[in-house]
């Protein structure tokens, strides 16, 4: 994928500074942003030496004036890309049309509006909604009204400062490579600025081209989430604390669990209602434990047995539950992953409801403890790519093929989705079913930490450790390179006992995945360690699997992966 440049100029960074400082075109408010940072070399460089390049995830930054920025113009441009986009598949895609949706961070709602508005000045239906909503329910809301695309102003976990855009096709699921790059090739053919199209929202509205849409779909969705419910011999009572983190997931998770009959859900107030500065959290990324501060003294304010913490757009969700001693320990998106995979079978597997070409997917670098929890129940694995528009992405074939039946995907930064009426991970489905997993073992005088640990002695430990090492600025991102060749080109072949058995290069293997820059080394023992930049943040990730019968020695594997993966890292300028 090539990046555009800017209006169709081939600018320095100073360039396009006062490209954007001078002309007419920009408003008064970035003129002044801009002005704020003359003589600034360094910051002039950090929003202007690229432009926000659109990719698979849309786009994603700090918000800002700059090319380099979340603004009203780089949205404008995207926006004008899938326009034309939708616009080449003819007046049937243009009338099918576009479903938009925002979460509560700064500038979304007048991001969405403006989306809406170029879509309609292109001729394209708009159906917006009529204030803040989980990502999910885009996605069903895509399937729902048979809309050609999807767009949702989040930057789902990312701190305040940031914001994003997210575009999703007819099947409800983020787009791939060829959508993302026939939407680049048209921005790319956009020119000036100023030939992008724009009306307002009232002129979309007169002219039949923008609609609202509020409470009938989220009616619709929530009795279809509660019909994915697996078992009603739960006890109710179970008392959960539940958080927001001042995002979306407020109403939408609340409702289902309050109609699903659970009596004692209590929200963190000072998370409850939306906030863009997320000012009790800071970052909110329930993956993060002090996320967590609020609920878990809440928690043992009321006794509460397990903490439930959705992401800003609720497509992500984790948990915390309560062990012997009134301490609450954090499950991570593996530990939860496999307690959902085994939940979900065991319980079809009574009801005699799995299919026989069933199948979960999993990303390449989630653990595989749930491949073994399959196994058992004759349930096939599929690896897929890193990010849910891949996961997903598996379940649009298996609907084209019918190779397989989709039961679930999941992935190890705590995404899931249970079933195919979304076709991403969703926050609400997955509170729900984590709640009635939690309900259904303590019927059997157990948690969920207790049922863990029988999956444990039954299938191995296998544990898991995630190291993100942020690397930001353009030295950074050359860093960043520079370690995945040295891993590339150098692979450790022993640590300890462990010896190297298997690479896998993403970005030449024949695995039937696209093209990725993912690397992964498995050992003779079953356990294995991946490495691989974030797509969406200026990090590098090390992901670190054990497996063993043994607890104590499978923690020890852990150790021994990092240290020799870190003094690898480390050595490295």
């Amino acid at each position: 994928m090539t990046k555009y440049v800017l209006g169709g100029f081939n600018m320095n960074h100073l360039e396009k500074y006062n490209y954007w400082l001078k002309d007419g075109y920009f408003d008064e408010d970035t003129k002044r942003e801009l002005e704020s940072i003359k003589g600034d070399d360094k910051e002039i460089l950090d929003r202007f030496h690229t432009d926000l390049t659109f990719g698979t995830a849309g786009l994603r930054g700090k918000i800002g004036a700059g090319t380099n920025r979340m603004n009203r113009y780089t949205v404008s441009l995207a926006t004008q890309g899938l326009a034309d986009t939708i616009k080449s598949r003819g007046k049937d895609a243009m009338n099918r049309g576009v479903a938009i949706a925002y979460d509560v961070r700064h500038f979304s709602k007048d991001f969405a509006e403006i989306a809406a508005g170029v879509l309609a000045a292109n001729g394209i239906r708009v159906y917006l909604f009529d204030d803040i909503r989980p990502t999910p329910l885009l996605s069903y809301t895509i399937r729902r009204l048979g809309t050609i695309s999807g767009i949702v102003i989040t930057a789902s976990h990312n701190p305040k400062d940031y914001n994003g855009y997210k575009v999703y096709w007819e099947e409800g699921s983020q787009i791939l490579d060829d959508i993302a790059d026939e939407i680049l090739n048209n921005i790319n053919h956009v020119g000036d600025f100023s030939n992008i199209k724009l009306i307002d929202l009232e002129e979309g509205v007169d002219k039949g081209l923008i609609k609202y849409i509020g409470k009938e779909i989220d009616d619709e969705y929530v009795e279809k989430v509660k019909a994915l419910a697996l078992n009603e011999n739960i006890d109710k009572d179970i008392k959960i604390v539940y958080t927001p983190l001042n995002g979306t997931g407020n109403k939408l998770v609340r409702r289902v669990l309050r109609e699903r009959g659970f009596t004692n859900v209590i929200v963190v107030p000072e998370q409850e209602n939306p906030d863009p500065d997320f000012t009790t959290v800071g970052y909110p990324n329930p993956e993060d434990i002090k996320a967590f501060d609020y609920a878990k003294k809440l928690g043992k304010e009321k006794e509460a047995d397990i903490l439930i913490a959705t992401d800003p757009d609720c497509d992500r969700v984790a948990c915390m539950v309560k062990d012997s001693s009134g301490e609450y320990i954090a499950l991570n998106g593996n530990q939860t992953g496999a307690l959902l995979v085994n939940y979900i079978l065991s319980s079809r597997h009574r009801d005699n409801t799995i299919p026989k070409n069933a199948a979960i997917v999993k990303s390449i670098v989630t653990g595989d403890l749930s491949k073994a929890i399959a196994e058992n129940y004759k349930v096939a694995t599929i690896e897929a790519l890193t990010g849910f528009k891949n996961i997903c992405g598996k379940a649009n074939e298996f609907d084209r093929s019918g190779e397989y039946t989709f039961i679930m995907g999941y992935e190890e930064s705590i995404g899931y989705v249970y079933d195919t009426m979304v076709r991403d991970k969703d926050g609400v489905i997955s509170s729900m079913l984590i709640a009635e997993m939690a309900a259904y073992y303590k019927t059997q005088g157990k948690t969920l930490l207790d049922e863990l640990e029988d999956i444990y002695k039954e299938y191995g430990y296998y544990f898991e450790k995630l190291i993100s090492i942020v690397l930001e600025g353009i030295e950074g991102s050359h860093r960043i390179g520079r370690i995945m060749d040295s891993f590339r080109d150098r692979p450790i072949t022993n640590i300890d006992d462990m010896k190297l058995i298997k690479t896998i290069d993403y970005l030449k293997d024949e695995t039937g995945n696209p093209k990725s820059n993912v690397l992964k080394y498995y050992f003779d023992d079953g356990s294995w360690y991946a490495v691989r930049p974030s797509g969406t943040e200026p990090k590098i990730k090390v992901y670190i699997y054990s497996r063993d019968g043994d607890r104590k020695s499978s923690q020890n594997k852990i150790k021994a992966i990092e240290k020799a993966t870190m003094d690898r890292i480390e050595s490295i300028e």
